[in-house]
């Protein structure tokens, strides 16, 4: 029975190797390709990590402008699949217009074979953003905006376009961290999704469409969505004391909180709870940041239960103006690295990924003819 608990959903099970990622080593760790999460975000830029992540190394200084110059070029977006991100509901939910615009570019783009590898994963790097903010401001707004802008990072390039001006670099540089933070987490349920549609020899564009589809639900993404309403039911941190107290006597789920492969901490959370507190002092209200620190305090004294990166990644957006039904595609905009990633180191040792099932049903039956049942 204990061995049974252990790996229900696979947890505890070596799936595979990996070059990428490290995740809760000792119960914490966070290191892509043996770089520590805490220099890379204090360090480098997002286009420093996607370039580490999607070609092996950390770039020269040369080929980071070469780099950045052609993620650049890459933003636009075809006439026709512009034509279907309006035909698109403007209640439609922004991962299912992400899944759609990838598989549609697959169509009009097609990765003709793997040697294209490499720049089919920097166009969708580039344009994804483009992507999700051309059909939010569409339906939003009733505009049709340029996605080709002149902001030198995707940081940037994301707020310009959703909110029609140039970001202060206080704002650029907050979300370009939480695109570090997201951008490889080893496998995860979307990244394992991936991973398995690539072993069938399949296109780029159909893995991520299916890493998306795994992130879609809300047992994997959308917990700093439901971090932010849950933030939002309360006026003051009394308040909210209170009500997280009532939520965990009825035993109720708050996301935001807990890990599947850390124990003691996410390594994540520290940097946007930084972040977050900054932000709410440059706005000259904190109120919202308190009522956080609040209920990460009551569940870390009673359930020992700590935040994970989503819970103050939820206040980091919002305070940049960020509507809070955007906060999982702008996962989506960062991990594309580590899914990319992901998806060549499968194709340079491919095998066929196919486990077996205990299988727990009947014992072998006699047929009953229809005439007998």
């Amino acid at each position: 029975m204990s061995n049974q608990k252990k790996t229900e959903g696979l947890a505890g099970v070596t799936a595979g190797k990996t070059e990428l990622c490290t995740v809760g080593k000792e119960g914490a760790g966070l290191t892509y390709r043996g770089y520590d999460i805490y220099d890379l975000v204090e360090k480098a830029s997002f286009e420093e990590v996607a370039h580490l992540l999607l070609h092996g190394r950390l770039p020269t200084a040369v080929e980071l402008e070469a780099y950045v110059e052609k993620l650049q070029s890459l933003r636009g977006l075809p006439t026709k699949l512009k034509t279907v991100l309006e035909l698109i509901p403007p209640d439609a939910h922004p991962m299912d217009v992400q899944r759609t615009g990838v598989s549609f570019l697959g169509n009009i783009e097609p990765e003709m074979d793997f040697s294209c590898q490499f720049y089919t994963a920097d166009r969708l790097l580039a344009c994804l953003p483009s992507i999700l903010l051309y059909w939010h401001r569409f339906h939003k707004d009733g505009v049709r905006i340029e996605t080709e802008t002149e902001d030198n990072s995707i940081a940037g390039h994301f707020l310009t376009m959703l909110h029609d001006q140039a970001p202060s670099e206080q704002h650029r540089k907050c979300l370009d961290t939480t695109l570090i933070l997201y951008a490889e987490h080893e496998f995860n349920a979307s990244t394992f999704a991936g991973r398995v549609i690539t072993g069938t020899l399949s296109d780029m564009h159909s893995a991520v469409a299916g890493a998306i589809g795994a992130l879609r639900g809300p047992l994997h993404g959308g917990a700093n969505e439901a971090a932010m309403d849950l933030i939002s039911q309360y006026t003051n941190v009394d308040n909210a004391i209170q009500g997280i107290r009532e939520k965990l006597e009825k035993k109720e789920l708050i996301m935001g909180f807990g890990h599947r492969v850390y124990t003691t901490s996410d390594p994540r959370n520290s940097v946007n709870k930084r972040m977050s507190k900054m932000l709410a002092s440059e706005q000259g209200n904190t109120l919202l940041y308190d009522i956080s620190e609040a209920i990460e305090d009551v569940l870390w004294t009673e359930k020992k239960l700590f935040a994970n990166a989503d819970f103050y990644a939820a206040s980091v957006y919002h305070f940049m103006g960020i509507p809070t039904y955007l906060f999982t595609p702008i996962f989506v905009c960062s991990r594309v690295t580590g899914w990319a990633a992901h998806i060549m180191e499968q194709r340079a040792n491919n095998k066929l990924i196919r486990p077996a099932a205990e299988y727990v049903g009947p014992e072998l039956q006699e047929f009953i003819s229809l005439e007998e049942r």
